[in-house]
This record gives structure tokens, sequence and C-alpha cells, in this order.
């Protein structure tokens, strides 16, 4: 078992795509890496060197190398994949972070301090009923935390303790 005393930073490789969004979506920072062929291998090793990142793969021949930190995952189920990172990291999940990291981007979303400034860029019932709006300095995508925050953890209280 890997010892992550601080909050830990992945790099998941292009075999498990939704597992990075999962865990960007708990609040991770979660690189997503989408090389492939001869040379990928040793770049996403020396990558997690580098920013001491810990790899998520399915690929055998990569979990058998040197790096900061490696987790070959064992199934192609997204709810076993999120299960085997938590369980073997002995990761505490915080309700706080959820929703802290864009999904796509992987960068840290920003509250927009004036909501009129987002009037007509979401659905006007959304911009009724909601107070408070994110966005992505990146993307600029913009998030808020509607029926589907509540969906997400009833979901995810069905296989993994919350």
């Amino acid at each position: 078992m890997l010892d992550v005393s601080t909050q830990p930073k992945f790099l998941v490789d292009f075999m498990c795509g939704r597992l990075a969004r999962w865990l960007r979506i708990l609040g991770y920072d979660t690189e997503f890496f989408t090389q492939t062929g001869i040379t990928s291998r040793n770049k996403i090793l020396l990558k997690s060197l580098q920013e001491q990142r810990i790899i998520l793969t399915r690929d055998t021949k990569l979990s058998k190398k040197k790096a900061y930190g490696l987790i070959l995952i064992t199934s192609d189920k997204i709810r076993q994949q999120v299960q085997q990172v938590v369980k073997e990291l002995n990761l505490v999940l915080d309700k706080e972070k959820f929703f802290t990291i864009c999904s796509l981007c992987n960068k840290e979303v920003v509250l927009i301090e004036d909501k009129n400034k987002i009037k007509g860029l979401v659905p006007p019932f959304v911009f009724e009923t909601q107070e408070k709006f994110y966005t992505c300095p990146q993307c600029k995508r913009i998030y808020w935390q509607g029926t589907h925050f509540n969906l997400f953890l009833e979901d995810l209280k069905q296989f993994i303790e919350i």
C-alpha cells in the first residue's frame, strides 16, 4: 500500500479516462495522460517522478516499472476502479472538495462573485434558482450545485463510504 500523507495527485493513463474524470469530481488533482506508443511509458514514468503523481493504469507492462507511485487498476468497471483507488490509498473522501476541480481541464474552479456576469450563459431557470456559480479559469465552463450533486452523492454511497 502506498503511503499518502498529503493530498495525492494522480496521473491516469489513456486506459482509464473515466476514472480520471471521477477523481476530479471527487476533488483530486488528476492529469489524464493520453499519449500512446513506444515512448509513452517512459514519458508517463518521468512525469510521475517529476510531479510526484501516482500513476493509475491497466497496463501490466507499465506496472512493473519504477514510478513515484503506481496502482495497477484491475477492473474495467468504473465503480470498482474508484473503490480500488480509495481502498489502496486509504483515501478519506471529503464532500467539501467534491466538484471543486473542473472535470474537463483539471483546474480548480473559482467562485463567480457577481452572478449577473453569466446571465444568458446558463439556462434561465438555473440562473433564477441558483445563488452560487463557479467557473473553470481555463475552459470557462460554468458549474453550479444542481440536482446532479445529490444524485452523485447517492450513487457514490452505493459503492463507497462517504
